[in-house]
């Protein structure tokens, strides 16, 4: 008898650790996905990929370096990415920002048009059509932005479209590290 008392408690301990399970979830914010890269500020992964730009050029971190920038990963699938692209040219336009791409398991024809059409704010764009790069660095979709130091480490990470209030974040970020490169 008193294991059937214990049994009708089952059902609603069940319910309570669900209801905490997606209290917990509900209050993440998604955008903030955490990165290894980014928290241990290492460096882009190797690789050795096709340039979308420079015909028959590849690409590798080394051409990543030199200065603190945004690596941002697009597609022209990306319904999202078309949105931030505009911004994007304004950056780099505007303020000088120095814009590396990656564009993600895309076709290189569909690629180079939509930055024909639509215009070109990257100084490099490695052509990742398989999606191995994106997979070495944790992309879950496009777009995402990482912000890079002088030596090509990864020091922050931003999921989903850059826009004027995210940018507010990105700056801040890249001042901060100018600022450490400095001393």
């Amino acid at each position: 008898m008193q294991s059937r008392k214990l049994l009708a408690f089952i059902p609603l301990l069940i319910f309570i650790g669900l209801g905490v399970f997606l209290w917990v979830g509900l209050s993440l914010d998604p955008r903030e996905l955490p990165s290894r890269l980014a928290e241990e500020r290492r460096p882009v992964p190797a690789f050795e990929l096709p340039s979308l730009t420079e015909l028959d050029k590849m690409l590798t971190p080394d051409d990543l370096k030199g200065e603190v920038a945004l690596l941002n990963v697009w597609a022209t699938w990306c319904p999202t990415c078309k949105e931030e692209h505009g911004f994007l040219n304004r950056l780099q336009r505007e303020e000088g920002v120095t814009i590396y791409g990656i564009n993600y398991k895309d076709e290189p024809a569909k690629a180079q048009e939509w930055l024909r059409r639509y215009y070109n704010p990257y100084q490099k764009v490695v052509l990742d059509i398989d999606g191995s790069l994106g997979l070495d660095m944790g992309v879950y979709g496009a777009p995402e932005t990482y912000v890079l130091d002088k030596t090509g480490a990864v020091r922050y990470r931003h999921v989903g479209a850059v826009d004027a209030e995210v940018w507010k974040t990105l700056k801040q970020v890249m001042q901060q590290v100018e600022q450490e490169g400095a001393q």
